[in-house]
């Protein structure tokens, strides 16, 4: 059986309604992944433009903010906080930080690349919840960290589902998953998938 019939075949139980995922699951996982990779491009563009949410226009990149310089420099918590201080607009994080949001919103909405797209979420968002360190229930300083959970908070969510919506496939729902995987290229670079 060679690669693509035994790709083709996956994805075949991947669509048969009850064998492996029924159609509303199919759905709803193509829901989510539209959900989180809007997270992650809502991210991008409002460190951006400066749409006045997480960051006002006049810290927006392209009036010559960073996007990584209030987050990181207000890291209060945690061991790698110097770290976190030490690399604070830093041109390589800043744009680290906004192709690695525009790429992993893009690939999760458009359902393209999500092998990538859900190592690079999983990266990301370890590294987000490592300057956050929800272990810690006070900063460095002493003061309430403001932590809820110590484990599983949304930096973790949000990977976990970039990772399902790689591993099932979820770009073929509502996305264009299925025209991706049939490129040559793809097939080729199956990491790509």
């Amino acid at each position: 059986m060679t690669t693509t019939s035994r790709h083709a075949a996956h994805l075949e139980q991947v669509e048969a309604p009850g064998h492996m995922l029924t159609k509303a699951a199919a759905r709803a996982l193509a829901v989510l992944r539209i959900s989180v990779g809007f997270v992650f491009l809502w991210a991008f563009l409002d460190k951006l433009f400066g749409f006045g949410y997480s960051t006002p226009s006049e810290r927006a990149w392209i009036n010559g903010g960073s996007p990584t310089n209030g987050f990181l420099s207000n890291v209060e918590v945690g061991p790698l906080q110097g770290f976190y201080h030490s690399i604070a607009g830093d041109t390589w994080a800043d744009w680290g930080f906004m192709l690695g949001m525009l790429g992993m919103g893009l690939a999760l909405i458009l359902g393209i690349g999500l092998r990538i797209a859900a190592g690079a979420a999983t990266l990301m968002m370890a590294m987000m919840w490592a300057a956050e360190w929800p272990l810690a229930q006070q900063t460095s300083a002493g003061e309430p960290s403001g932590s809820t959970n110590p484990i599983v908070d949304y930096h973790v969510v949000y990977a976990l589902s970039a990772i399902v919506a790689a591993l099932t496939y979820a770009g073929h729902t509502w996305g264009l998953g299925r025209r991706w995987v049939n490129l040559s290229f793809v097939q080729k670079h199956r990491w790509l998938i």
